[in-house]
């Protein structure tokens, strides 16, 4: 036998796929992986195609895409935790405030998560255009939300 027949047949060469079922902690993370892909893609369309956004680098667009995720997430949490307060109490008033809170606080973050993006990033993510780039804001959002339920919806089709 040969030295480099006798050296492979020494390795242990891990699986390329695995059987094994993932974690729970490998799905957060590839969820969360493949969102911020998602959001990178989508940001960097956007600042590609559209005069009205602008990132200076792909480094700069990555780490904003990162941001707008974990502002994203905790939208959702705060939103899920106001909702909670509401669920168990009967009444047609308890259901409006339910609704008119998780609208308020989904609504208003985007403010929010614009104004912590012009914080970290300053002049290197712009969002131009009517009322100080609000508006082309929540579209760059509302596409970015629906490109992740796309692919989540690929994703389970495919089982």
């Amino acid at each position: 036998m040969s030295t480099i027949e006798d050296a492979t047949s020494e390795l242990d060469f891990p699986e390329v796929a695995s059987a094994n079922a993932p974690s729970n902690n490998q799905q957060l993370f590839l969820r969360y992986f493949t969102a911020i892909l998602i959001d990178l893609v989508v940001l960097s369309l956007f600042a590609e195609y559209w005069s009205l956004v602008t990132i200076e680098s792909f480094t700069v667009a990555l780490f904003a895409a990162i941001l707008l995720q974990l502002l994203l997430k905790l939208t959702l949490l705060v939103e899920h935790q106001v909702a909670s307060l509401f669920k168990g109490k009967p009444g047609a008033m308890a259901k409006f405030l339910r609704i008119f809170c998780a609208w308020l606080i989904l609504f208003s973050s985007k403010f929010v998560i614009l104004f912590a993006i012009d914080l970290v990033f300053g002049n290197n993510v712009l969002f131009g255009g009517p009322f100080h780039g609000v508006v082309v804001f929540i579209a760059v959002v509302i596409a970015i939300l629906a490109s992740e339920e796309l692919v989540v919806r690929f994703y389970r089709r495919l089982a």
